[in-house]
């Protein structure tokens, strides 16, 4: 069993419910478990500003499966919330990234972990730090001292 960290985003068809609804199906994937989730966040679009803000949190799961078979369980979940991919940071009904696997490194066609853009989303590195404040990334940096390299103007602390 590993430790994995999900992010998870949504700005379409009740995005508070996606997200709520997302956390508790996690804990339904194939040999895993979810440990801990992170308050939810609101935050402003990454990529085209012309779309509703997003609802973020970040989860940690314990799994046996390996890293790309536990991407394939997020994108069937990402498909039960009717999750179409028009436009590279579109807007989504759901968004599942996998954040981190564990202290691996993972560099394949359909798969970067850490997830590159990891150290520069507060919304995920605030959830993240909120379940995670000592968690050391594979490149030996910590997370902690990527928080103050952060700007957090209009992110959302919801629940």
């Amino acid at each position: 069993m590993v430790s994995a960290y999900i992010g998870l985003g949504s700005n379409l068809e009740d995005p508070l419910n996606q997200v709520k609804t997302a956390l508790k199906e996690l804990s339904t994937l194939a040999k895993t478990e979810l440990l801990s989730h992170s308050s939810l966040y609101r935050s402003a679009p990454q990529g085209p500003a012309d779309q509703p803000d997003f609802i973020n949190a970040v989860a940690r799961v314990e799994t046996s499966l390996d890293a790309h078979a536990l991407l394939d369980e997020l994108q069937a979940l990402e498909l039960k919330h009717d999750r179409v991919r028009l436009q590279h940071w579109g807007p989504r009904s759901l968004d599942l990234d996998l954040l981190l696997y564990a202290d691996h490194t993972i560099d394949t066609e359909r798969l970067q972990v850490p997830h590159p853009w990891l150290s520069q989303r507060c919304f995920v590195l605030y959830p993240l730090a909120e379940i995670a404040a000592d968690l050391m990334l594979p490149s030996g940096i910590s997370l902690a001292s990527l928080l103050p390299l952060c700007d957090a103007t209009g992110l959302e602390t919801l629940a």
